[in-house]
């Protein structure tokens, strides 16, 4: 009966008590590439009930070639809870344009701990692993670490063909000015792949990033409008 008292009070006295789950939010961003406006983006959670939580993010362009492709992009994430992880259930993305369409569907059995990758060309089967993300819900994974006090963060997140373990770097604080305000940030950047990937946080009030920069196809920024 004392063994759960005891590893509460050492957890506290480390500073290492976990962050609660965020509640069910809505966030909008300014989306730019290479600095040139492209479009809007909305981020959101909300509880489906049985323990199981969507993370959506959609994002449609509204400048320049985007708005004229009529790129509409959409990711929606099925999870849950895993302490504050958000543990990966189910993964579709959507990418509509004039010239281009593109669609993945992930799936975790859990009970066989397999992940199921089908892009339209057949699927893939690999090894789940336990607190397992996916690539729309890194963010959030990572700004629930930040609420915790972590400042080397490595996730397990599964991708096409494995789980890669990607690493990131908790930097110092910078002044970012964004629609929605201007914030003493922390930085966070990926130190484990070539891609550009960095994020300014502000752990004290949103679990998302205020601003996140990745040059994966061109220099992508999004930059918090507005959090509800």
């Amino acid at each position: 009966m004392l063994r759960p008292a005891l590893a509460l009070v050492l957890i506290l006295a480390s500073g290492l008590a976990l962050a609660s789950p965020p509640k069910a939010f809505t966030a909008t961003y300014r989306v730019l590439r290479d600095g040139a406006p492209m479009g809007e983006a909305s981020v959101s959670l909300k509880p489906l009930g049985d323990g199981q939580w969507e993370y959506r993010k959609h994002l449609r362009g509204t400048s320049g070639l985007a708005a004229m492709l009529g790129a509409d992009v959409e990711e929606v994430s099925r999870f849950r809870w895993k302490g504050d992880v958000p543990e990966a259930i189910r993964y579709d993305y959507r990418l509509d344009a004039a010239i281009k369409a593109k669609q993945r569907h992930l799936v975790v059995d859990w009970n066989t701990r397999q992940v199921t990758v089908d892009e339209g060309k057949g699927a893939i089967t690999y090894p789940a692993r336990p607190g397992m993300v996916e690539r729309n819900t890194t963010a959030l994974a990572i700004g629930l670490a930040l609420q915790d006090g972590r400042k080397q963060i490595d996730l397990p997140v599964a991708v096409k063909q494995e789980v890669e373990a990607q690493q990131f770097k908790v930097g110092g604080k910078e002044r970012v000015a964004v629609p929605a305000g201007s914030f003493d940030a922390v930085r966070v950047d990926r130190t484990d792949a070539d891609r550009g990937f960095s994020a300014w946080y502000a752990p004290g009030r949103y679990p998302l990033p205020v601003k996140l920069s990745q040059k994966d196809g061109g220099d992508l920024t999004m930059e918090l409008v507005s959090f509800r």
